[in-house]
């Protein structure tokens, strides 16, 4: 019999992903088993870890862009039914989250429109909407909160700078960032960007809250990247 054709209960030991794992570590493993263990069997001519590297291949071998596909796009793979599907996204998005939630946990000064990309990326950058946040931070802009203040559709929202410096008062934040996003990729504000960015920075001085940033995130064609209204001198 092929082996090809064979689920995993069936392999000779020394070929099973989830004994590999087991017997010398989760690190042993490359992203095609560890793909392989979550998807449990493969299809007519096709092993599991074969099916796994296919599917791989398609999205560049990268982990984030695998992330990014919708059940129907993984289900057009032949052995790659609603459930496998499902079970792969549910992972990648506990590796994630996992990721935001060590973020939020250490101590983060900021020193850059960098190190609020860092902070803010996992929660904004592959968004199929837009979204308005606000970073809050205290005199040594020590960042203390963030908060969601809009939600829109694929290419505008509405603010309220009411909600973003009431958050700034409830945390006793002297400092504020502002982050959205834009799916489509385009990092470039909109003049509706910068007119925000003006009012928000007036409202600001008024109340003593300094508005030192607006970053807008998104993925490009080389990867999740970021546009600063500091860093270009518009703020």
């Amino acid at each position: 019999m092929d082996d090809r054709n064979l689920s995993l209960k069936e392999w000779a030991d020394e070929d099973k992903p989830r004994e590999k794992m087991l017997a010398n570590g989760k690190k042993a493993l490359t992203n095609a088993e560890l793909v392989a263990i979550l998807l449990r069997s493969g299809c007519q001519g096709m092993s599991v870890v074969e099916l796994s590297k296919k599917v791989l291949e398609t999205v560049g071998n990268s982990l984030y862009d695998l992330s990014r596909l919708e059940v129907p796009e993984l289900q057009r793979f032949k052995g790659l039914g609603q459930t496998k599907a499902v079970t792969l996204l549910a992972a990648l998005e506990l590796g994630y989250r996992m990721q935001a939630e060590v973020g939020q946990q250490k101590e983060v000064i900021v020193k850059s429109s960098e190190d609020l990309f860092n902070h803010i990326a996992p929660a904004l950058v592959d968004l199929p909407h837009e979204e308005f946040w606000a970073i809050y931070m205290n005199n040594r802009l020590k960042i203390n909160g963030k908060q969601r203040i809009a939600v829109g559709g694929l290419t505008s929202l509405e603010v309220d700078l009411r909600i973003i410096f009431r958050g700034a008062i409830e945390r006793n934040a002297t400092h504020i960032a502002l982050v959205h996003n834009h799916p489509s990729g385009k990092m470039e504000p909109s003049r509706q960007d910068k007119e925000l960015t003006r009012r928000a920075a007036e409202a600001g001085n008024i109340l003593s809250i300094k508005v030192i940033d607006h970053i807008i995130v998104g993925l490009t064609d080389h990867g999740a990247s970021y546009f600063s209204f500091k860093d270009h001198d518009l703020i």
